[in-house]
C-alpha cells in the first residue's frame, strides 16, 4: 500500500515525464545532462542567498517577492531531481526514507543534540 507521500512523488514523476514527452525532450535526459541541469538550478538557488548574511536569511526570505523567487528555484531543483530519479529508475521516496533511517542510526539524538556532527 502506498502512502500519500509516495503517491505525491509518483504523481510529480508522472507530470515531469509527461511534460518532457509532450516536448520530445526525453532524448536529452541522459543522467549527465540532467545532473548538469540540476547543478545549474542549485547554483541559481544559491545565488539568491550569496550575499545575504546567514543570520538574516530567514528574515530576508520572509519577504513575499524573495520567498517566491526562492520557491521557484527550489521547484526547479525538485523537478530536475525527480527527473534524474526517473531516468535512473530510483524510487526517490524509498531512497530518502532509507537515508533518513541511516541518519537516525548514525546520529543518535541524545548524543548529538545541539551540535553539528563531526565529519569522519
Amino acid at each position: 500500500m502506498t502512502t500519500p507521500d509516495e503517491r505525491e512523488i509518483a504523481e510529480l514523476t508522472r507530470l515531469v515525464r509527461e511534460f518532457s514527452a509532450e516536448r520530445d525532450w526525453q532524448q536529452f535526459h541522459d543522467p549527465k545532462s540532467v545532473i548538469l541541469a540540476l547543478v545549474g538550478e542549485v547554483g541559481e538557488l544559491a545565488e539568491l542567498f550569496q550575499w545575504v548574511r546567514a543570520d538574516e536569511a530567514v528574515t530576508a526570505f520572509a519577504v513575499p517577492e524573495r520567498k517566491a523567487r526562492a520557491a521557484e528555484e527550489m521547484a526547479d531543483v525538485l523537478v530536475y531531481l525527480v527527473c534524474l530519479a526517473d531516468v535512473l529508475g530510483v524510487d526517490l521516496g524509498a531512497a530518502a526514507r532509507a537515508k533518513l533511517a541511516d541518519a537516525h542510526r548514525r546520529f543518535v539524538a541524545d548524543e548529538v543534540r545541539g551540535r553539528a556532527p563531526d565529519k569522519p
